[in-house]
């Protein structure tokens, strides 16, 4: 499968093609399902040719016959789309995300160095070759390309007439060999594009043997490409290299106007004969031949400028000379002055566990910091206090730069969901349109990651049991197509995602005949309607008539609660039938640091995140505040607060205090306080899990060593504020909120 290149290149070069490729394959399918949206767009058109042309394109550097071919097929199909020869239609986008998820397949083949025997992918492959055949208007007439001449000739030309000679100039980063990169092949990938009219290798880049570094590249090529293929292939097949070396593509019969805009846009090069070159304007042979007359009318006693004797020897336009001389000019006053060029922003991929490690020591620094900075209290040194403070805001800003590295935006797993409820709406005969909202809400990339088995069983859940089919929705006097909402808000210190659709919602009875089956309830026995919702979530528990690829095997809901609250989140359904469902999972931003509110009761220290705190009410007097379960009520500005006492709800002991501190806290739209000793202030919170025979507390969502090695409980705010309205040792049955009243729930089962 990869010949002709390098073991080494392949081994060291070959991962950073398969993620780029996943990246290609990913947008590939978001570009085919926003078209079905707008199938005239021409842009995404132009970016879905692109994605599918890099992938190629990368794939023959590294002699991935098998992908280049298939995706080869692809290609001259949507160039048909582009060029408006074909009609964007939802059957030709099934055919496209089918042959994408085939491409994937082979990309992972290749990472996995499969090189085997595929007898079922390669007959599926046969299949979809000849769809996009048929669908091109080829049929059987058309001849399918072996892989190999897929490879050799992505776009072939065989140099008839309407070949075209284009110039094109490369300059490979010194870091190109390093970096897994092969000159040799991508030149070899650009013949196989037309032909090779001339090829020129500039020498004058080289050091001296004696003076070499083997490992670094200093190869710059320029060459006449008789090719019918755009701009966009001939580029295409350096975007591999594309920010290791300097690319100019020189349009055939380019005016002196084009050339002069070429020579603006090019970086810093201090010769005039290199300015032109680099621009496509001459020749490497052109400039030597003018540089011998230069040097042969200097010898004769005369003076010339090289501009002049490019004119004579090259026929170089007057005004492109003058283009370079400008550029040329503007460059040395820029290096007189005192101000530097800007570099270009770069990207660089790090491993997730390096970063992991840098977060698990940043962590202990936050630790150490604190601990440092009770010492400097303690000693009453105000120089050593003062530094001890400066060091602990530099910690903080490390902490909120490290910790910004790993925060991505949801939208991108949101994004995935299209083609799921896409291929689920059809499977199942339902016509769903899917939403999505607040894409642009970020999340520590580990809960990312952990979080989307969960989301994507939710989402096919809504689409198998939620909502129904168009008749049936008709029948219903609801319109025949269904509503699938997904969307995402930062609240109170946590990330709050809902999944709700318009569908039937939950059928209570059936549920509760399962449940009686079960042996989960007495039979007779009728529970709350929020009780009965949360039966769905039992192990094994299934309302399916019969098992199908979706559900019934009453493995799903269960699994789902118990991932997300190995997250330290919450996971929450409120239904109204005929109305439709919602399911409310709350997430934590960070797995790692967080800023806190320390707080002390007796003896014991607690946080709260510093994002749900909204107020401290200070010095209150504590009788009669809250009773033995630790519930209570407090007047504030006129309204009535729910109160929680840390110290009756979890059996605290020691002496009360006469006067107390009232913390508000706000999550899901609704405020409680929670009454403690003292206030310590805001403390910079590592979070450590907490073990497995804490792990069933109510309220409480991890752990975190201080300063002094105690240890603190981190409260999980929305938790804690059903334990305020019901006292310990029952469950909350409050109703669900209304659906259509558009405003979140608040009702959990904690």
């Amino acid at each position: 499968m990869k010949k002709d290149i390098d073991s080494s290149f392949v081994q060291d070069a070959l991962p950073a093609f398969i993620s780029e490729a996943g990246e290609q394959t990913a947008a590939i399918e978001q570009l085919l399902l926003q078209l079905e949206g707008a199938p005239d767009d021409a842009e995404l058109l132009n970016a879905l040719f692109r994605c599918a042309h890099t992938v190629k394109g990368s794939a023959g550097i590294f002699g991935l016959d098998r992908v280049v071919a298939f995706t080869h097929h692809v290609e001259s199909l949507l160039d048909q789309l582009r060029d408006g020869q074909l009609a964007f239609t939802p059957a030709l986008s099934t055919l496209l995300l089918k042959c994408n998820d085939q491409i994937q397949a082979l990309v992972d083949q290749a990472g996995r160095g499969d090189d085997g025997d595929d007898t079922e992918g390669d007959a599926t492959r046969s299949a979809l070759i000849a769809a996009l055949q048929n669908a091109a208007g080829q049929g059987d007439a058309a001849s399918s390309p072996s892989p190999a001449a897929a490879s050799a000739s992505p776009a072939p030309t065989d140099g008839t007439m309407g070949d075209r000679r284009w110039h094109v100039a490369v300059c490979f980063g010194a870091d190109t060999f390093r970096n897994g990169m092969d000159p040799l092949a991508i030149l070899n990938y650009v013949r196989g594009l037309g032909t090779m009219a001339t090829l020129t290798c500039d020498l004058a880049g080289i050091p001296p043997l004696d003076q070499i570094d083997p490992e670094s590249c200093h190869l710059t090529f320029e060459f006449g490409l008789d090719t019918q293929a755009p701009r966009v292939e001939i580029e295409g097949a350096f975007s591999f290299v594309r920010d290791d070396c300097e690319l100019h593509v020189v349009e055939p019969g380019a005016t002196p106007e084009a050339f002069a805009a070429v020579i603006e846009a090019m970086p810093d090069n201090p010769r005039l004969g290199d300015i032109l070159v680099a621009a496509g304007a001459i020749t490497r042979a052109q400039l030597q031949q003018a540089l011998r007359r230069q040097s042969e009318v200097a010898a004769s006693g005369q003076r010339t400028q090289l501009g002049e004797v490019l004119q004579t020897v090259a026929g170089v336009s007057s005004q492109v000379v003058k283009a370079a001389l400008d550029k040329q000019s503007r460059q040395r006053e820029a290096a007189g002055g005192s101000g530097a060029p800007a570099e270009d922003q770069r990207y660089i991929r790090v491993q997730a566990d390096r970063l992991d490690a840098v977060i698990n020591l940043l962590g202990e620094l936050v630790i150490a910091g604190a601990g440092a900075s009770m010492l400097a209290r303690q000693t009453r040194q105000s120089p050593l206090i003062k530094a001890n403070a400066q060091m602990g805001r530099l910690i903080e800003e490390i902490r909120n730069g490290t910790l910004q590295l790993r925060m991505v935006p949801i939208g991108e797993t949101f994004s995935r969901f299209r083609r799921v409820v896409r291929d689920t709406a059809a499977e199942l005969g339902k016509d769903v349109v899917l939403e999505l909202q607040g894409g642009e809400t970020e999340l520590d990339k580990s809960v990312v990651e952990r979080i989307a088995d969960p989301l994507m069983h939710l989402v096919r859940n809504a689409l198998d049991h939620g909502l129904e089919t168009p008749e049936a929705r008709e029948a219903a006097r609801k319109p025949r197509q269904g509503s699938l909402v997904l969307s995402a808000c930062h609240e109170s210190g946590s990330i709050l995602i809902c999944i709700t659709d318009d569908g039937r919602g939950i059928q209570r009875q059936k549920v509760l005949e399962r449940a009686w089956d079960r042996g989960l309830l007495e039979r007779g026995v009728v529970p709350a309607d929020a009780d009965i919702d949360r039966l769905i979530f039992e192990p094994g528990f299934s309302t399916a008539e019969k098992v199908t690829n979706l559900s019934g095997r009453g493995v799903g809901m269960d699994v789902v609660k118990r991932n997300i609250e190995a997250l330290r989140g919450t996971v929450a359904l409120f239904s109204e039938p005929g109305i439709g469902s919602r399911i409310e999972i709350r997430l934590p931003l960070t797995l790692a640091i967080i800023d806190g509110f320390l707080v002390g009761v007796g003896h014991s220290k607690f946080i709260f995140p510093l994002d749900a705190v909204v107020e401290v009410i200070e010095n209150r007097p504590t009788a009669g505040e809250v009773d033995a379960h630790g519930r209570g009520f407090v007047e504030l500005r006129g309204q009535v607060l729910p109160v929680v006492g840390l110290r009756q709800l979890y059996d605290l002991g020691g002496d009360e205090p006469e006067r107390a501190s009232i913390v508000v806290l706000n999550t899901g739209g609704r405020r409680y306080g929670v009454r403690v000793d003292s206030l310590l202030g805001q403390h910079q919170t590592v979070i450590k899990p907490l073990g497995r025979m804490f792990r069933s507390l109510r309220g409480m969502s991890g752990s975190s060593i201080l300063g002094s090695g105690e240890v603190a409980l981190i409260f999980d705010v929305h938790a804690l504020g059903h334990l305020a309205a019901a006292p310990p040792g029952t469950r909350s049955t409050a109703p669900a909120p209304s659906l259509s009243s558009g405003h979140a729930g608040n009702t959990q089962n904690v």
